[in-house]
């Protein structure tokens, strides 16, 4: 029971990762609600963020200049890579939460129930 408690604690960002993607995944999936859809996707972004930029971390490493001595540094391209991700996410997340409004003008709702059956009782009017 030692050995598995210091395990977790080792690798606490793994299971931070681990447990943000999984409530971002259940929110997605079992949630009929869009704007909630879009939070659950949003999470699970922000869990693969965490796990690139634990994965470019060195304990004791320092910035990327170079020096005359020969130290460990931390890869910078994983948290540039981020930088552009979170851009990219937020666009994404911003474009979706105005489909969401353009929804909720349309049919009254954002639930999915209500959207899918609106457009039943229109297309049954036809």
């Amino acid at each position: 029971m030692q050995d598995l408690m210091e395990a977790v604690t080792g690798h606490a960002n793994y299971v931070l990762v681990a447990v943000l993607m999984m409530i971002g995944l259940y929110t997605a999936l079992a949630s009929h609600n869009l704007v909630k859809k879009l939070v659950g996707l949003s999470l699970m972004q922000s869990a693969v963020f965490a796990l690139y930029i634990s994965i470019g971390k060195i304990t004791g490493g320092t910035a990327p200049i170079i020096s005359p001595q020969d130290l460990p540094y931390s890869n910078p391209l994983p948290h540039v890579l981020i930088l552009t991700a979170i851009v990219v996410g937020i666009s994404t997340v911003a474009l979706g939460l105005a489909l969401c409004v353009r929804i909720a003008r349309t049919y009254g709702s954002v639930e999915e129930d209500d959207i899918l059956k609106a457009d039943a009782a229109q297309e049954s009017a036809q």
